[in-house]
């Protein structure tokens, strides 16, 4: 990674939402670029910078939260005109601020995303997508789950116009008029769509995504059928995506791909000769990046990667150097513009702590009047509970317009609490952070207390459902030959209804009912990789997992749910014996990497003692040797799994509970047993311990 770039903060603005912020063309190669940006005030700005200094070109006044800001115009010419879309409303500004469109969509929710092409605009609010051409309406659709985001490819490239939704349930759906043409799963929840080097690249059909869980990827979207070309996972555990574009960074010739990831990462990847991306720069923001743009703002001549923050920075990442090569006459001009520099922002400064000091007496007076009202003040939080498919937790990530003093989690749930590498949190009580893991068929809500660093002392609190089946995930394929339990569930129920208890039950289902009379879901449990299947209508569900387990929780979680609700349901279900060899040689591998782990784990101080001892290792057997150079790995990834053994433990006791309970026989007084021949473990014994009892 040879790509050296230097950081340089601009301005601040309100908090801000994902893709709200652009740079304006270029009048010439490589002249400086106004910057424009809309925030959760609802104010937009646009700004140029002038030796070193912010200058506003425009800034208009407060309204409400802008979600989206994108660039338009008539089809080849330069895209500078401003589009914001605030709460169910678009408005339109030239480059000078003045506002020559306010167009109301009567949507009934507020805008989500909004792309713009020419004279089309496609917009989208949680489940609705609209498509309008001059402002009248042309197509709707209705989706299945929630919309992150829409993209049109090129229409100027292509024969017909293609939007293409990004929705929660991990799938593309590409869209012709108001119809699905075709749905593509992508491997993560996708948050992000960009047309590949700006155009859609050679074909005008390559979409790039990205994902919730930090994963990216390019695919073509051909008339037919969908053509995966690649993807990056994310085997470093970064934030989720939230910002891509395409800018020559490097000076190669060729665009690179620029990302901002939600934990504040930002990154470079150039492509080599077979078109793979390699990763060419990195660095690390302290806050999640809302937009992410190439081009030239701080000084003509030097290419730079333009940031904005959720807290509303706008930061250069720029190839200008910060350390000038200067002749004798042009450092006392570099020291000049040093000493204005210092000046203007002491003067600045001495402005601030006053204005402080008058907003503290006003604020002091205003609180202690007969009349005044609640003077809590109010700041924003940006949280994100979502389950990580690779170690089956969930992570919890808290992120607010301030500092933050400390956070107070309570849960009504027995919870593992895991340390990860990115957390700076000193914790006191246990050694925990943000990485939660929970067991399944134990539900309720986890709660966050957040108390940021202001005054006067103020307090939000966020709450987290952690779900009776909380380790499973939305899928879309699972395997109709495996060992398979059924429960059947009838019933004087709606399709709503019993849609609510499935949501009740399980994450990553849509909160709405999805259109039509019956409905099928597929899911994979992310520690165990079993399966789930759930069809249900109104008066009847049907629920399949090769788990008995799965079954049983769901079995006394929905007839718990209809109880509450005064609704008679008829339960019945069929047992495949054949299922529990199937999940006990699922969990095998799992148990017996985590056995040998533990064992390894033991051994290592008697084996530094030994070492210590004789002065070198060369008396030890290989397998001894191997164990002391891998010492340190083998104690961190020990620490950071520390309940791992436990839980597989307690996941084969609640199978062999769980298998006798729906034959009706009370076996917990033979769960000593198992665990003493778990302790020993023996695959083959094991199973023939379930099948004996």
């Amino acid at each position: 990674m040879d790509l050296n770039l230097n950081r340089a903060d601009y301005l601040q603005v309100g908090v801000t939402s994902q893709k709200t912020m652009k740079l304006l063309p270029a009048s010439r190669h490589r002249a400086t670029q106004k910057v424009v940006i809309g925030d959760h005030d609802g104010v937009v700005m646009c700004f140029g910078m002038k030796k070193g200094e912010a200058v506003a070109v425009f800034k208009t006044l407060p309204g409400q939260k802008i979600a989206r800001l994108e660039l338009g115009g008539v089809l080849n010419t330069p895209q500078e005109k401003i589009f914001v879309a605030a709460g169910s409303e678009i408005r339109g500004f030239t480059k000078r601020g003045k506002q020559f469109l306010s167009f109301e969509t009567n949507l009934t929710e507020s805008i989500k995303a909004m792309h713009i092409s020419g004279s089309d605009l496609f917009l989208s609010a949680s489940y609705i997508y609209n498509h309008y051409c001059d402002c009248k309406d042309q197509h709707y659709y209705l989706s299945g789950d929630k919309i992150n985001d829409v993209i049109c490819l090129p229409v100027e490239r292509l024969p017909s116009i293609t939007p293409v939704l990004a929705c929660q349930d991990r799938v593309l759906r590409v869209l012709q008029g108001s119809d699905v043409m075709y749905e593509t799963e992508v491997p993560g929840p996708p948050t992000v769509l960009a047309l590949h080097n700006g155009n859609g690249g050679d074909s005008g059909e390559d979409l790039l995504f990205g994902t919730s869980d930090g994963k990216l990827g390019l695919i073509q979207i051909t008339t037919s059928k969908p053509i995966h070309k690649w993807e990056i996972r994310n085997e470093k555990k970064l934030g989720g995506i939230l910002c891509v574009d395409s800018f020559d960074i490097v000076g190669d010739g060729v665009k690179d791909l620029l990302v901002g990831r939600d934990d504040g990462v930002v990154q470079v990847y150039s492509f080599d000769n077979t078109n793979e991306p390699v990763l060419r720069f990195d660095q690390m923001l302290s806050e999640s990046v809302t937009s992410i743009q190439g081009g030239c703002v701080g000084k003509e001549g030097y290419d730079e990667i333009v940031v904005s923050t959720y807290s509303g920075w706008v930061t250069g990442l720029t190839t200008e150097p910060m350390h000038k090569e200067s002749g004798p006459g042009e450092e006392v001009k570099i020291n000049q513009e040093m000493q204005n520099k210092i000046s203007n922002l002491r003067s600045e400064l001495e402005h601030l702590q006053y204005k402080v000091l008058q907003e503290r007496e006003k604020y002091q007076q205003s609180s202690q009047s007969s009349k005044a009202k609640s003077a809590v003040p109010s700041f924003s939080v940006n949280d994100k509970f979502t389950l990580n498919k690779d170690d089956a937790s969930y992570s919890l990530i808290l992120e607010v317009q301030t500092a933050i003093d400390n956070v107070l989690i309570q849960s009504d749930v027995p919870i593992d609490l895991l340390d990860v590498d990115k957390n700076s949190a000193v914790v006191s009580f246990s050694s925990c952070d943000s990485e939660i893991r929970s067991i399944e068929g134990q539900y309720g809500t986890l709660q966050a207390y957040v108390t940021p660093r202001i005054q006067p002392k103020t307090c939000q609190v966020r709450q987290y459902l952690i779900k009776p089946l909380s380790l499973h995930q939305r899928t879309h394929f699972i395997d109709h030959d495996r060992p398979m339990n059924t429960l059947t569930l009838t019933g004087q129920f709606s399709f709503a209804e019993v849609h609510s208890w499935v949501v009740f039950c399980l994450p990553e289902v849509p909160e709405k009912p999805p259109a039509g009379e019956c409905v099928t879901f597929y899911f994979q449990n992310t520690f165990l990789d079993t399966q789930l299947e759930s069809t249900y209508r109104k008066g009847e569900g049907v629920f399949k997992s090769d788990n008995i387990s799965t079954i049983s929780i769901l079995k006394d979680v929905l007839s718990k749910e209809a109880t509450k609700r005064k609704i008679n349901l008829n339960i019945s279900y069929e047992i495949n014996e054949v299922s529990v060899k199937h999940t006990l040689k699922l969990i095998h591998p799992k148990l017996e990497y985590q056995l040998l782990l533990a064992k390894k784990v033991q051994l290592i101080d008697a084996l530094k003692e030994l070492q210590v001892h004789e002065g070198n290792t060369n008396f030890l057997i290989p397998e001894y040797r191997c164990i002391l150079e891998e010492a340190d790995h083998l104690q961190e990834e020990y620490k950071k799994q520390p309940a791992h053994l436990e839980r597989l433990y307690g996941m084969i006791t609640d199978l062999f509970i769980d298998k006798f309970k729906f034959k009706g026989t009370n076996v917990k007084t033979k769960v000593p047993l198992l665990l003493e021949i778990l302790d020993s473990y023996d695959q083959n014994a094991l199973i023939a311990f379930f099948e004996a009892a």
